[in-house]
């Protein structure tokens, strides 16, 4: 008979060691950035992508330290398409800090239509 309060499993052990997403126990979200989300007029598929871009929407972050504009350069996806990137005025904390090793997370906050320019606020949270 195990002594042990919850039978370890080999799914319970995947999960705790990381395989898959992984568990991150005590953690928490601290959010760090409000933003509007820069470039989207550049996204060429903005159109198709919109209708999946809702509020509380994650947005996969993504450093581009390579950007011949931007050396600290954040790209922001939805759904495999990069819809536009964190303003070059505040991004230089976060990808110093995303190089790193820290977690962020970027949500949908809400977006507007103005005329043709798709505007997507979001805030960015630093995960703990």
């Amino acid at each position: 008979m195990s002594e042990s309060l919850i039978p370890i499993t080999p799914g319970l052990l995947a999960l705790l060691h990381g395989e898959g997403k992984g568990l991150l126990p005590f953690s928490q979200e601290i959010l760090i950035l409000e933003i509007v989300v820069a470039g989207t007029s550049y996204c060429a598929e903005i159109e198709s992508i919109e209708p999946s871009i809702l509020p509380e929407k994650v947005l996969v972050m993504k450093r581009e330290p390579d950007n011949k504009f931007d050396k600290f350069a954040i790209a922001l996806y939805c759904d495999d398409i990069r819809i536009g990137f964190v303003p070059a005025a505040t991004n230089q904390v976060c990808s110093r800090l995303m190089d790193a090793g820290k977690l962020f997370v970027c949500r949908v906050v809400s977006k507007n239509r103005i005329d043709t320019w798709l505007q997507i606020d979001a805030h960015i949270f630093m995960v703990e």
